[in-house]
């Protein structure tokens, strides 16, 4: 291949096509040498990526997590070599090479953004509506945050979200939660553009698709434009303009696109989506894009100089914003510790002393009610910790009480109602977490995680520190029967890399729960409670609750040596190990009771705890109510699970428990026959 001709652009218009070209020309050799991914989109979408990024984000190259950076979000993430092509560009920390390792192993450029691999990529995007989601939690945290430490004479925290979605994104259910949530706050700083490009993979839209974007998001209460063609800079500026005057509704400008722009023989087709052009398609499109060569990855040095001023400029923003934070840190010193503090994810000092005690006289108490004490309790030293439910606060004991609720005209509030809208509430969560600054919960019936699921799956992938409070925990919750009780998510939610859960089994281990969930921010936790009440475990004559964060610990032994078999079991269930041990023990068989409210937890101990706790060579017996599959890594194939491989049914959650078989009688049959064959 050779060179075209020299660039050389002699006007100002020139310029900008050359530099909205070089997004193109680097979407489509990346996806070409690495012979597969989406080059149609970020063709499409250069003139928008170029818009946004010279003349209306304020970030800084040099420092990516500067705090009051505008934050971006491509919930399109199938169209991931456009925002690496601008980061590329503009000067952050990514090569040429990397551009050149798209989709390779460890490479800063994967098939997806994913956070934590490119210096600018704000969230892990590309299961569709996920970004979106998450951008409706960043405006979130930026309103709350800026509620909570903004004066009129110093404005610390101003900043936009902007988000890009596909046909696809508006599509998923979950991006009807967000947007119906999001206009209902009326978050005047978040502001999105729909890439209405008329095709998928399967072909045009109107295969599937004759939804009237405009009126649904007026319905929501968005502000809504249109852009006829997203390469008139001028018209598209415009929309920016006007999205950035209206301060009282989140914004959606429906852009009009032509997936594989430049493409002569695969514009505007399904070909152009998910699939590399191939080198003859290329060098045709470089031609009648008129770029200077046909070399692969070829930047002209104009556009990337034009580009890197861009990025300098938008430096200068930064310190700009270093300037104003020094005049808030002289008037308010107190506040700007405190902000420094949770933007730092720091703990404040003193939060576990509030942490409740509870004892024989608090009786028999539901964990879900006990985790909604200790909430409020350490709530009241973490004035970060915000959240709330699907709209299940009564039930999930999940309000805070001396705080009040956000809404659109108190964005400082720390009680949420997220409606009733799961996914939403997980995606939102995810992206509050990722903006930092707040430490947000969010609760439901455990049987609902099932809604929230990807997006659980995306918390732990990005390792955010969220907290998930999840009650009616199995067929204990009773009547409400089957379709409300959890029989296989235990075992689900386990099998999740980097997801912690935590199934307590008293108040005091519900209390230690907490401390370990707010300890924990290396991802996220759930915290499994129960409807019905649990008895209190007298900690004098069993084990102290605080060994909680071990995952797993030994309640009592037997006297006279070694156990002959252990019973372990978590939750609601671990009091009927305690009572079977008592049994075993008044006849003679040495048996241990474990309570393992973590299997997470305990799988981080060292071997020799782990050892300690469950001896190798004693028989094993697990008992939860619900299904067994997560037990087998701990019984082994000479060990017993009495768990659950069938629905629940609707009935009093005693007689349940006495109908499928979680009794103390069927343990100590069960550990009598172990104990008998030394199995």
């Amino acid at each position: 291949m050779t060179d075209i001709a020299p660039a050389h652009p002699s006007t100002s218009a020139e310029l900008e096509q050359l530099a909205i070209n070089a997004v193109r020309v680097l979407s489509m050799d990346a996806v070409q040498k690495a012979d597969s991914g989406h080059p149609g989109t970020p063709m499409a979408l250069a003139p928008l990526a170029y818009t946004l990024w010279t003349r209306h984000m304020r970030y800084d190259p040099r420092d990516p997590l500067w705090p009051d950076r505008d934050r971006f979000v491509l919930s399109a993430g199938h169209a991931s070599m456009l925002l690496y092509s601008v980061l590329y560009l503009t000067g952050y920390d990514v090569s040429l090479d990397d551009i050149k390792r798209f989709r390779q192993w460890e490479s800063a450029t994967p098939g997806h953004p994913e956070l934590g691999y490119t210096p600018g990529v704000e969230t892990t995007t590309g299961p569709l509506g996920q970004g979106f989601g998450n951008a409706v939690g960043m405006a979130i945290a930026e309103a709350h945050l800026a509620a909570t430490f903004n004066h009129d004479e110093h404005g610390i925290i101003d900043h936009y979200t902007w988000f890009i979605a596909s046909d696809g994104d508006l599509m998923e259910g979950i991006s009807h939660e967000a947007a119906s949530y999001a206009g209902h706050l009326r978050l005047g700083k978040l502001i999105g553009f729909y890439d209405d490009n008329h095709i998928t993979i399967e072909g045009a839209t109107d295969l599937t698709y004759s939804d009237d974007a405009f009126q649904r998001f007026d319905s929501y209460g968005w502000h809504v434009q249109r852009v006829a063609d997203v390469n008139d800079l001028d018209e598209l500026d415009n929309a920016i303009e006007e999205a950035k005057a209206e301060t009282q509704r989140p914004s959606l400008i429906i852009c009009r696109t032509h997936i594989g722009y430049g493409s002569p023989n695969k514009h505007d087709t399904a070909e152009a989506h998910g699939a590399p052009l191939g080198e003859k398609e290329i060098e045709l499109t470089k031609r009648n894009l008129g770029y200077p060569s046909l070399e692969p990855f070829h930047v002209d040095p104009d556009a990337l100089a034009h580009w890197r001023r861009a990025g300098e400029r938008a430096t200068a923003l930064r310190r700009g914003w270093d300037h104003r934070r020094m005049g808030f840190g002289k008037a308010y010193p107190g506040e700007t510790a405190e902000l420094d503090r949770r933007l730092a994810g720091e703990l404040p000092d003193g939060w576990e002393e509030v942490i409740p005690v509870f004892t024989a006289k608090d009786g028999n108490v539901a964990s879900r009610a006990a985790s909604g004490v200790v909430l409020n309790a350490i709530a009241a030293r973490i004035p970060e910790l915000i959240g709330g439910s699907a709209d299940l606060a009564s039930s999930t004991n999940t309000i805070i009480k001396q705080a009040s609720s956000i809404s659109a005209t108190n964005p400082g509030g720390r009680n949420f109602h997220f409606g009733i809208r799961e996914h939403g509430m997980g995606a939102v969560m995810n992206g509050m977490a990722l903006h930092g600054g707040v430490r947000p919960y969010g609760a439901t019936f455990l049987i609902f995680s099932d809604y929230m699921r990807p997006a659980l799956r995306l918390a732990a992938m990005m390792r955010q520190p969220t907290i998930y409070v999840f009650t009616h925990d199995s067929i204990g919750l009773g009547e409400d029967g089957p379709t409300h009780q959890p029989v296989e998510q235990l075992s689900t939610l386990r099998a999740i890399p980097g997801f912690t859960l935590i199934r307590p089994a008293d108040a005091s281990e519900t209390a230690e729960a907490w401390r370990a969930a707010i300890k924990h921010t290396a991802g996220p936790v759930a915290l499994v409670l129960t409807r019905q009440k649990l008895g209190f475990i007298d900690r004098d004559k069993y084990a102290d609750a605080r060994l909680l964060s071990h995952g797993a610990y030994v309640l009592r032994d037997a006297p006279g040596g070694e156990p002959q078999v252990v019973l372990v079991a978590s939750g609601s269930e671990v009091a009927l190990v305690i009572e079977a041990q008592a049994r075993l023990e008044s006849e003679g068989i040495r048996a241990r009771a474990v309570s393992m409210p973590s299997h997470e937890l305990f799988a981080a101990q060292s071997a020799d705890y782990r050892a300690s706790v469950l001896p190798g060579g004693v028989p094993r017996i697990a008992v939860e109510a619900a299904h067994p599959m997560a037990w087998h890594r701990w019984v082994g194939d000479s060990g017993v699970i009495l768990g659950l491989e069938r629905f629940g049914a609707s009935a009093p959650y005693a007689k349940l428990y006495e109908e499928l078989g979680f009794t103390v009688d069927k343990i100590v049959a069960a550990a009598r026959d172990l104990a008998a064959t030394g199995a």
